[in-house]
């Protein structure tokens, strides 16, 4: 069975970007029932800093997080945008994964911002990190912000549309590149010598 896997990619508290992650999510799943989707918030687990030590070497959750992320075979990530970037701990998270890791897999992007200034950051920041460990994106993208929200709760329309079609797009993309056929990975990244 499949498995995709949603990452809350900061420390924070889960919420309103946790909920719209979740809408993609489930738009994954209701558009194959075959699928085995989780959840990642990577402030519920206490993860190192990537010091080049092995994963079993860290006496905290990382191992086990690491393995959560690597046995997965699609993703949809989402990220605030703090000061320009992608959050620091999900770059620490990315920090720790081998290429081999990610290589090959769907991922869908998610990025919130404050303002339309950071629009580009997921595809001038998160985007190449991703295609350097060749994972196959999804080319568009969902930008968040907080007017897209009333009272907590995802309310505009074609903020949840957009949602939904990012979880289809990452199902279709897994189901002509993933292990189906391995030959869509192409050569291995720089980075997996």
């Amino acid at each position: 069975m499949p498995t995709l896997l949603g990452i809350h990619g900061t420390v924070t508290n889960p919420g309103r970007l946790s909920r719209a992650l979740q809408v993609a999510i489930d738009a994954a799943s209701t558009n194959n029932p075959c699928i085995s989707t989780s959840f990642l918030h990577l402030g519920d687990h206490k993860i190192s800093f990537a010091d080049g030590r092995p994963a079993d070497a860290y006496g905290d959750d990382t191992g086990t997080v690491l393995e959560k992320v690597q046995s997965a075979d699609m993703y949809i990530i989402a990220t605030p945008i703090f000061r320009a970037s992608f959050t620091g701990a999900l770059k620490n998270l990315l920090d720790h994964i081998p290429v081999e890791g990610l290589m090959g897999k769907a991922c869908g992007l998610i990025g919130m911002g404050a303002t339309d200034h950071h629009y580009l950051t997921v595809d001038t920041q998160l985007r190449p990190v991703l295609a350097w460990f060749g994972a196959h994106l999804v080319p568009g993208q969902v930008y968040l912000q907080s007017q897209h929200f009333h009272d907590g709760q995802l309310s505009d329309d074609k903020a949840i549309a957009g949602l939904k079609e990012l979880g289809r797009a990452v199902v279709a993309l897994n189901e002509s590149t993933g292990s189906k056929n391995p030959d869509a990975a192409g050569p291995a990244p720089l980075a997996g010598g």
